[in-house]
């Protein structure tokens, strides 16, 4: 009898049970996956403090050798996840050879227990006992035990969520643990990923998260009224009507928001922090340039580890991707942009099945670099010894001039008059996509995943957008590290926020693809809430008029301006609804002002000797 025919009748007699005799759901597992070469079993693996979780094994059934195990552990359900990870993500891994396991977290889908989302690092102190790194030690200390035919070497992978899950096994490592890649993993909410970046709140995406995650056990959608949720956002107004009017304190994660809109302990905790020590375990971090979830984490995870690395284990891939594109599909491009190569598939093929099997299985050491990165624009992988890199390269200041122009020279007009301003209305906020701005988890498809190339100039020349560019550039401009923005501004309200958005734009006459004549990319853009100019911890007023400087940390990229092509800089004060609207008068916590505190302002952003704004490039060749 094969296994297809075998699981369906398992299927049949769980269900039979279920009907006659009441079994909870969470003891009632479904069958694994019938993948052609595999033979798989479900068990519910005992942690210790006897909770259960639900765990999916597939071993190879003609294996020839001891095997090593890779590891997915997930909030999102593992039931049907296994054939759509051989179709993709684990194809190349699974030619090599290894047993795979799945497993769902607590308190989510089948597994026991209470779900915490994103659980910090158990604390003894305060009576914890278990954490997620507690989690995945104890089911490999079971699976060492009671799987056969393995050669006792464990890797775990995963994105987004499950890159955090990843990540925090690397806290306090089993001995056993011997690759791990975390991949597009969150590293501090309230720094740069999910739910904030730089102190502002990331509405729509919060908003929509917490409510698939926490309504049930199983992933859910909300019900919006309409299509275009950027009307639904604006009509519900103030942050303090979403308990008032939708979700009536009901979500542990939405009323954790409303208790903490400062950088205080619960976020520090709950951030991404390597134990004392040196790095064990060779690590695999993953990050896309254009990744519209988890862009922070990935660097800065690299960073942390990186300071205690004396043995090279540490090390890091970034490519032309959005959040998790390099895990399916060839990946030749991202919405209307195109790298001329595969970098999805070259991903997988050259960079990480033969790393883990390096690690895992004994072969030959691909040699991957300290840093390896996809160049976008000059479309080509690069090798660095670091990351930033530390030679060759050259931090120049692009500074503002007047008449939106932008320069490598400093400004020469004197004084505060030298200024470019515009007026901020919260109740007109400039959209952050073209609309309709669908759900972003819309099950017929969402511009979410690719909303960042987009073509900017639907909001060039909007009457609150600034916008300066250079002259048709004459030779390549490559600009390889972190960079920043430093605006000097001065809001006539007293609280601001301030966006920065880095362009490259495309000649008029593009004779590859005239379709991206005069294109306008975005290759970075990031947000400051002006509240957390001086201090994440301890937000204070604009000083109305006063002139502030500003600096805005808009991360990283590897990129080519190409000669021929222009570099654009954008400034405004709304992005709705991905980041939810600043009253622009300030309140002690955003989550609970009312409409009565909304107000337009007048921003101005300056650009004289005194007060010269610009953006900090890391040039390389200079």
């Amino acid at each position: 009898m094969n296994h297809a025919v075998m699981n369906t009748i398992r299927a049949l007699l769980l269900l039979t049970l279920i009907i006659l005799i009441g079994i909870p759901s969470s003891i009632a597992q479904a069958p694994p996956d019938s993948v052609p070469g595999y033979a798989g079993r479900t068990v519910m693996i005992t942690m210790r403090d006897g909770i259960r979780l639900h765990t999916m094994i597939y071993e190879p059934e003609h294996a020839e050798e001891p095997l090593p195990f890779i590891m997915v552990r997930t909030p999102y359900g593992i039931s049907g996840r296994f054939q759509r990870y051989m179709r993709s993500q684990f194809k190349k891994l699974g030619q090599d050879g290894y047993i795979f396991i799945l497993q769902d977290i607590r308190g989510r889908y089948e597994s026991e227990g209470q779900f915490v989302m994103l659980r910090p690092l158990r604390d003894p102190g305060r009576g914890e006992t278990i954490d997620e790194c507690t989690d995945t030690n104890d089911t490999i200390d079971w699976l060492l035990a009671n799987v056969s035919n393995n050669n006792g070497r464990v890797g775990m992978l995963g994105i987004s969520y499950r890159g955090w899950l990843t990540a925090m096994a690397l806290l306090e490592p089993h001995p056993a643990l011997k690759a791990a890649s975390p991949q597009a993993s969150p590293g501090d909410m309230f720094l740069g990923d999910d739910f904030f970046h730089n102190g502002a709140f990331r509405l729509s995406y919060g908003f929509e998260y917490v409510t698939m995650m926490e309504t049930s056990k199983t992933n859910f959608s909300f019900q919006f009224d309409r299509y275009d949720t950027f009307d639904w956002y604006l009509d519900l107004g103030a942050l303090s009507n979403v308990n008032a009017k939708v979700l009536h304190g009901e979500m542990p994660t939405w009323n954790d928001f409303v208790a903490h809109p400062t950088y205080d302990a619960f976020w520090q905790r709950q951030a991404f922090k390597p134990q004392p020590g040196n790095v064990t375990v060779p690590t695999l971090n993953v990050a896309g340039w254009w990744d519209q979830e988890d862009f922070y984490g990935p660097l800065n995870i690299y960073k942390l580890f990186e300071r205690n690395d004396p043995d090279g284990l540490n090390c890091l891939v970034a490519g032309p991707w959005n959040h998790g594109g390099w895990s399916s599909g060839i990946h030749e491009g991202l919405g209307n942009l195109d790298f001329d190569s595969p970098t999805g598939w070259y991903f997988r093929e050259h960079i990480q099945a033969p790393w883990f099997a390096c690690h895992l299985k004994g072969w030959e050491d691909p040699g991957i670099p300290e840093a390896f990165t996809f160049r976008t624009g000059a479309n080509t992988w690069v090798a660095h010894d670091a990351w930033p890199p530390r030679e060759n390269v050259t931090a120049k200041n692009l500074y503002f001039h007047p008449g939106g122009r932008l320069s490598f020279h400093p400004p020469e007009e004197h004084g505060d008059s030298a200024c470019d301003a515009y007026i901020s209305d919260p109740a007109n906020p400039v959209p952050y996509r073209k609309r309709p701005v669908q759900p972003t988890y819309y099950s017929k498809g969402s511009g979410w995943h690719v909303w960042q190339t987009e073509d900017q100039r639907f909001v060039h020349r909007r009457p609150d957008v600034l916008s300066w560019e250079t002259e048709t550039l004459t030779g390549d401009v490559t600009v390889s590290g972190e960079i920043a923005a430093l605006l000097y501004a001065s809001t006539s309200g007293t609280d601001s926020d301030w966006i920065v958005k880095l362009i490259d734009v495309y000649p008029d006459d593009y004779p590859d693809d005239h379709t991206m004549g005069g294109y306008q990319v975005m290759i970075a853009g990031e947000v400051l809430r002006g509240r957390f100019r001086k201090s994440f911890e301890h937000p204070e007023p604009v000083a109305a008029g006063a002139i502030e400087a500003y600096t805005v940390d808009l991360r990283g990229h590897d990129h080519a301006f190409l000669a021929g092509h222009k570099i654009m800089v954008q400034v405004q004060s709304t992005w709705f609804p991905l980041i939810d609207r600043n009253p622009q008068t300030y309140v002690d916590n955003i989550f609970e002002a009312t409409d009565d505190d909304f107000r337009p302002v007048t921003q101005k952003v300056y650009r004289s000797r005194e007060y010269p704004s610009h953006v900090v490039l890391p040039v390389v060749g200079e």
